[in-house]
């Protein structure tokens, strides 16, 4: 049960931090979003794996990093903690929807699928021991922010299911776009950085 609730608490903290910083007309949200995945990847790592987002977790469980029950709960406790955020930030806060322009475009999609491969692909090296250990927040980071730049070429950047629907940036684009990138990019890494006997 603890890693289901790590995994709606770091849903729950991006989200929140994301919308804030959207709704304060910050530059600096990409970079929130680096910091905020940067520190939970430390902090609940060691628990969880420290997915805090749907189309990792398909992306993981696509190489055999999770079982189907796992990843089933994780995707609950992901969209549950974004939801908890959005409902948070607004009903206490008393901070209005964020007003973001989200249309059905396949550019978005093929946009947020890049960015999420590029990400995933950073986070492929932690999860095969090919990253130090010491550097995993900085490389899991560094790739979260290099595919929301990539990403925002024509989308919102958002590369997250459940933030999306937290920030108000959900459309089916936003979900197929990060599952199918978060796949490719799992898969590419393992079929060119993988050495004979690496699991």
């Amino acid at each position: 049960m603890r890693k289901y609730i790590v995994e709606f608490l770091g849903t729950f903290t991006l989200t929140f931090a994301v919308f804030v910083s959207i709704a304060n007309e910050s530059t600096m949200t990409p970079v929130i979003a680096m910091l905020t995945l940067g520190l939970f990847v430390y902090s609940i790592g060691h628990i969880s794996g420290c997915h805090i987002n749907p189309a990792v977790t398909v992306g993981l469980f696509s190489i055999g990093k999770i079982q189907v029950q796992d990843a089933i709960a994780y995707i609950v406790a992901q969209f549950a903690g974004a939801f908890a955020a959005a409902a948070v930030v607004m009903g206490v806060f008393g901070m209005k929807e964020l007003g973001l322009t989200v249309d059905g475009s396949p550019t978005i999609m093929f946009a947020e699928a890049i960015g999420m491969m590029l990400f995933t692909f950073g986070i492929a090296s932690v999860v095969y021991g090919k990253a130090s250990k010491h550097m995993s927040g900085v490389v899991v980071g560094g790739s979260l922010l290099l595919g929301i730049i990539a990403a925002t070429v024509a989308s919102n950047g958002v590369l997250n299911p459940a933030v999306a629907l937290g920030i108000g940036s959900f459309n089916l684009m936003y979900v197929v776009g990060p599952l199918l990138g978060s796949v490719i990019g799992f898969q590419l890494y393992k079929a060119l950085c993988l050495d004979k006997g690496d699991k």
